[in-house]
């Protein structure tokens, strides 16, 4: 499930998995500190911006509230950068089994809560743009708020329980984020976290995507606004695909690890090393976020006007050509 969850899965392999942790103290601080550095400054930036557009208008406030959740579930995770870095090259006293627990809990809320608020700002895009008509109906700053708090309470119900389980106290030293007990791997709550926590978010931000862009090309709009809005959904689907696509895949391998299909020791060393980059790279959304959905959604916000009157133009035009041919029908 990510860097936290290697074991040493045999003793013979001890050399092996000894050079990828020496590898990964070095690339750890690679990864994690400019992370940290960036997206702790955008997140806080975004905050502040987003904060004072909630005292705005409607189409405004919807997106502020989106984009502020967001942020929070970002900073969840980037706060608990710090703590990994330290369990990676220090053990912790056993009296700490709680503590890291708490803290294992939030950096998995901080992920999956980050998926879910994208899908849902994914959602709300969609319905902006391609039912415009619609949306007033739809959409309203209560509703973003209550879609939001919805999503905090999915996360606390399905990532706490789980967590809980995940480590056993042991009266010895122990490395957080490390060590997980063999109840985290068991096949029904991998099958879950695959299918629920990124499967199902990953199709609906695509779908939503390719219907957005889809729209727009086929409302006839050619100006730049309405092509920079598309090159702008791209990019956003790249900055939910990319740090989230190899993750879960590591997920899916590590888990076949647990389930005996890997035998061989370098087999198992190259897929730790693969399973912990994959899981530095997957933090980089907290950078992402904070830079790509704001653009999102003020280019969205400003293209969902113009793609309004473009279909209300073409509407008129066609009861126009209507009327003018029952009247010379007549």
């Amino acid at each position: 499930m990510s860097d936290i969850m290697i074991n040493n899965m045999s003793v013979n392999c001890s050399k092996e998995f000894d050079h990828v942790d020496e590898v990964m103290k070095v690339l750890e601080l690679v990864f994690y500190i400019p992370i940290f550095v960036v997206g702790l400054i955008l997140n806080i930036a975004a905050l502040a911006v987003f904060c004072g557009l909630l005292r705005k208008k409607t189409e405004s406030a919807i997106s502020a509230i989106y984009m502020i959740n967001l942020a929070l579930m970002d900073l969840v995770l980037l706060l608990i950068l710090p703590f990994k870095m330290h369990a990676t090259n220090h053990k912790w006293p056993a009296s700490f089994h709680g503590l890291c627990s708490i803290l294992e809990g939030l950096y998995f809320y901080g992920i999956y809560g980050s998926i879910y608020i994208i899908m849902c700002i994914a959602v709300d895009r969609w319905v902006a743009i391609c039912h415009p008509f619609k949306s007033k109906q739809l959409r309203s700053p209560k509703a973003a708020m209550a879609t939001c708090i919805a999503v905090w309470m999915l996360v606390s119900a399905s990532v706490i329980p789980v967590i809980c389980n995940f480590r056993k106290s042991k009266s010895n030293t122990f490395h957080c984020f490390h060590e997980f007990s063999p109840e985290g791997w068991k096949p029904p709550i991998i099958i879950s976290v695959q299918v629920f926590g990124f499967i199902v978010p990953a199709l609906v931000v695509v779908f939503c995507s390719v219907q957005i862009i889809w729209t727009l090309q086929q409302s006839g709009q050619h100006s730049p606004q309405s092509r920079a809005c598309v090159k702008i959904i791209y990019s956003g689907l790249c900055a939910f695909l990319v740090p989230f696509t190899p993750s879960h895949l590591a997920i899916f391998l590590q888990f076949l690890v647990h389930q005996g299909a890997f035998q061989d020791c370098g087999t198992k060393a190259n897929l730790s090393l693969f399973i912990q980059i994959a899981m530095c790279l997957s933090n980089i959304t907290c950078c992402l976020d904070a830079m790509c959905y704001y653009f999102i959604a003020h280019e969205v916000r400003n293209t969902r006007h113009s793609l309004r009157m473009s279909i209300l133009s073409q509407r008129r035009a066609t009861n126009s050509t209507s009327e003018r041919e029952r009247g010379e029908s007549s």
